[in-house]
């Protein structure tokens, strides 16, 4: 099955849902896109969760070396990693509570995706959460 992007409904729906975001590849430069995005999301009213091994904190909050090692509940898992990792990323979100997997503009799987949907997941690629919210949450 190849990925569709879901109604629009849907996804004001998920960003509804969504109190905490944890976002994957999440750097600590503030010139990098996950930073302004991730920023603007925190601006927006949402906790923001950093998931990345090579920093310590990002925007206040301490950062996480994987999703599993994540203490505090999130809805909603945001990715900035390369299309290749989202199988596996597929599969730690699994052992999550989020039921919500957003990839960013340029980043898709179709086999992360259908793993995803086997489980009920609310899933998003290729897609700018910033924009998006932006645009739908008006």
């Amino acid at each position: 099955m190849a990925y569709q992007h879901p109604d629009n409904e849907t996804i004001i729906q998920a960003l509804k849902d969504t109190k905490t975001i944890a976002v994957v590849g999440l750097s600590d430069k503030e010139y990098r896109t996950s930073y302004q995005i991730a920023k603007e999301m925190q601006d927006a009213g949402y906790r923001i969760i950093p998931v990345n091994p090579m920093v310590d904190q990002v925007l206040g909050e301490q950062a996480y070396d994987s999703l599993l090692d994540v203490k505090e509940s999130f809805e909603m898992i945001n990715v900035f990693r390369r299309s290749e990792h989202l199988t596996s990323l597929a599969k730690e979100a699994l052992q999550t509570d989020a039921k919500i997997f957003w990839a960013q503009q340029g980043v898709q799987d179709d086999d992360a995706y259908e793993y995803l949907k086997k489980h009920d997941f609310t899933v998003m690629m290729d897609m700018c959460l910033k924009v998006a919210h932006a645009v739908l949450m008006k």
